[in-house]
């Protein structure tokens, strides 16, 4: 005999709702990766969905998972979500690229840190906010392209002595 702990404390709905909220996660990172791959991004659906679904599930093992033996939980969520927002600051500071006067990759590390927030509102079973906002972001990244000749830049582009641009 185990004593008080269940090998499944959940019932199969609430796991299947936990599951519910996983899926949407790693579909509004897949469509935000969807349009990053569009756009020749390094970050794409994969890399997206995988952060989404990741920041997603933190999310729901913050708020389902911690209990005590007599079944009444102690959990505090904004930790794990401190803990999701610091990690991903790290993965996304990977993908910014500097040189010179350029910077490269902030819309890409931008995009990695809200798909993160739209897993964790996934997680949260926030369904609404999660659509919304996946719609929202995929319309700012597909609809307001970069800048035309700058690339996505924060500098201008530097030229040569030539007019040549580097």
């Amino acid at each position: 005999m185990l004593g008080e702990f269940e090998i499944f404390p959940f019932t199969a709905r609430e796991e299947g709702e936990m599951l519910l909220r996983i899926v949407l996660a790693a579909i509004a990172g897949g469509l935000i990766g969807f349009e990053r791959r569009h756009s020749a991004a390094p970050a794409g659906i994969r890399t997206l969905a995988l952060v989404a679904m990741g920041s997603g599930t933190f999310t729901v093992i913050s708020i389902f998972a911690f209990s005590t033996i007599d079944g009444e939980f102690v959990r505090d969520p904004a930790r794990i979500a401190a803990q999701v927002a610091t990690g991903i600051g790290f993965i996304g500071a990977g993908t910014i690229i500097r040189s010179g006067t350029s910077v490269r990759g902030l819309t890409t590390a931008t995009g990695i840190w809200v798909a993160a927030a739209l897993g964790m509102a996934a997680g949260s079973g926030l369904y609404v906010l999660t659509v919304g906002g996946t719609v929202l972001v995929v319309v700012i990244l597909a609809f307001f392209p970069r800048k035309p000749g700058n690339n996505g830049d924060l500098a201008e582009e530097e030229e040569d002595e030539e007019g040549v641009q580097l």
